[in-house]
């Protein structure tokens, strides 16, 4: 940055006549002035004004350089002249990553109306099971639920989910409804085939913990398969309420051991890298999100 003011500092006292009128004229001192003129005919190892007159006057060197340093200011004027519509301009590509199930339920169905809104915008969603730091390769949002490894990324809590135990009707029809956790170890159940907490079947009963070691007749590694194999009546699932909300509300699934249930509410967090200088494209993201998820409509109660 001190090379550019040295060129600044040039340019000013070649159109003002003098160290001292630049100095006036962009209320600096004369003496800043002057420094700035000494440490760039040092750098350049050529002198550009001839001294010993009260009107400066430019050696030969000092008339080239004059040129090329006007052409370098123009420049830089020029790329902050197109730059003051950046913060403005929604462009560009949005790399997202999430859960499979989270973008299938919470993301596409409102993401035309976005892309809509933005024509200029791309968007390209990643999917997995659990959060990967990958911002350094380009990511610009995740969005995931539960406890999130340590991270100096920013962690923006948008709301939160309840996972549930369900299972279809004609399935509790053939094969009858659990009266306690422990009738589930009768049931053919379904889990995660990855190490998670969400393979944990926790319950509260006469006051106490109890944890139901279900061991699942199938696993899988995406959520929606799992859905599939409770709608189509195979066995029992536990999934969050943002991916069956819906399936409750419809009869689809019914929940099952309320009456048991821990009441553990697990965070969903939207993070990004950087909290200064948030690209435009990544805060018209957070701000759409944040409104549609504001009315939950999966909520089973």
């Amino acid at each position: 940055m001190d090379n550019y003011s040295q060129l600044l500092a040039f340019i000013w006292s070649t159109e003002c006549g003098s160290f001292s009128a630049a100095a006036r004229v962009h209320k600096i001192t004369p003496s800043a002035v002057s420094k700035l003129i000494t440490r760039l005919e040092n750098r350049l190892q050529v002198r550009l004004f001839q001294r010993g007159s009260r009107v400066l006057t430019l050696t030969e060197e000092g008339a080239a350089y004059l040129r090329s340093a006007k052409a370098v200011v123009e420049a830089m004027n020029e790329a902050d002249s197109l730059a003051e519509g950046l913060p403005s301009r929604v462009s560009g590509t949005l790399r997202i990553h999430t859960m499979t199930s989270f973008a299938k339920h919470q993301i596409v169905p409102w993401l035309p109306e976005f892309l809509d809104l933005y024509p200029s915008l791309d968007v390209e969603i990643q999917l997995g099971a659990q959060f990967v730091d990958h911002f350094e390769q380009g990511l610009d949002i995740a969005i995931h639920s539960g406890v999130l490894p340590s991270s100096s990324r920013i962690a923006k809590r948008v709301g939160e989910c309840e996972w549930l135990i369900c299972a279809s009707p004609d399935y509790l029809a053939e094969h009858g409804v659990p009266a306690t956790p422990a009738d589930l170890l009768n049931h053919r159940c379904f889990n995660f085939s990855f190490v998670s907490p969400w393979n944990k079947w926790s319950f509260v009963q006469d006051g106490e913990g109890v944890s139901i070691p279900v061991t699942p007749s199938a696993s899988f590694t995406q959520g929606d398969l799992l859905r599939d194999m409770a709608l189509t009546g195979a066995g029992v699932v536990k999934l969050a309420d943002f991916h069956i909300g819906l399936d409750v509300k419809a009869g689809a699934l019914v929940p099952l051991l309320e009456e048991f249930k821990s009441g553990i509410i697990e965070p969903v967090y939207l993070l990004y890298s950087d909290r200064k200088h948030l690209s435009p494209r990544i805060r018209v993201f957070i701000e759409f999100f944040q409104e549609k998820w504001r009315h939950n409509p999966w909520k089973v109660s």
